[in-house]
């Protein structure tokens, strides 16, 4: 990350949260407090009003932004219990996301609303099954390609250890069983499989369009699964 990104990234982590500390800025962007104390001086002479609380931590002074949106306490208390969610079931990439999104949006809340979020985040937890495995960074690059719809390449494991490089073309993303799982035209088959995507060993987006052009309905092949959903 360069020394733009991170700024605004400290900036943005700053209107998220009443107070942060030194220590929690450092630990967030993987630098130094020594260089926390530099980059709140920098955004300090480019006029962003940066204040300080003996052992409370840094503040952006109140009314320095204009809410751009207005979200009442239950939408943002939706939003909070969606995040738990995201990092139960959600892999590596997406937690990343929503956690940058949902920062976004704490920036705009009032100075009360943080309070109360502040403390459900510590009432709120999750207990997930060990079964579920997220440890991998896929799915964001997965609804680029089904979005975009462009062909992926993929290294894959199956259920018997063997390992194949495969051109595919995704569908649509399905969760159940708990696992995250892949639905996509394989070149090398010639017909849709499901592929787990915890299996993946990696992914390369190549930027070719789809060759195949009436692609299933992910609704459709979704009935052929045989597993109670």
């Amino acid at each position: 990350m360069n020394r733009i990104d991170r700024l605004f990234g400290i900036l943005t982590l700053l209107q998220s949260k009443k107070y942060v500390t030194a220590e929690k800025i450092a630990d967030k962007f993987g630098i130094s407090v020594r260089t926390v104390y530099r980059d709140v001086k920098a955004l300090g002479e480019q006029g962003i009003p940066v204040s300080f609380e003996q052992n409370k931590g840094y503040f952006i002074v109140q009314g320095y932004f204009l809410p751009p949106i207005s979200f009442s306490c239950e939408e943002a208390n939706a939003l909070l219990l969606m995040e738990s969610l995201v990092y139960g079931f959600a892999d590596k990439s997406i937690q990343t996301h929503y956690s940058s999104a949902l920062s976004k949006i704490n920036s705009v809340l009032r100075g009360s609303q943080k309070e109360k979020l502040e403390i459900l985040t510590s009432n709120i937890r999750y207990q997930f099954p060990a079964c579920i495995q997220n440890d991998y960074e896929y799915l964001s690059v997965l609804q680029n390609a089904i979005s975009n719809k462009t062909i992926v390449q993929l290294d894959y494991k199956n259920n018997k250890s063997e390992v194949s490089k495969r051109y595919i073309e995704p569908i649509g993303l399905l969760f159940y069983a708990f696992s995250w799982h892949l639905i996509a035209w394989c070149h090398w088959r010639q017909e849709y499989r499901d592929f787990k995507v915890s299996r993946i060993l990696k992914i390369t987006p190549t930027e070719r369009p789809f060759e195949k052009q009436d692609h299933i309905d992910l609704k459709t092949y979704q009935k052929l699964i045989p597993v109670d959903f």
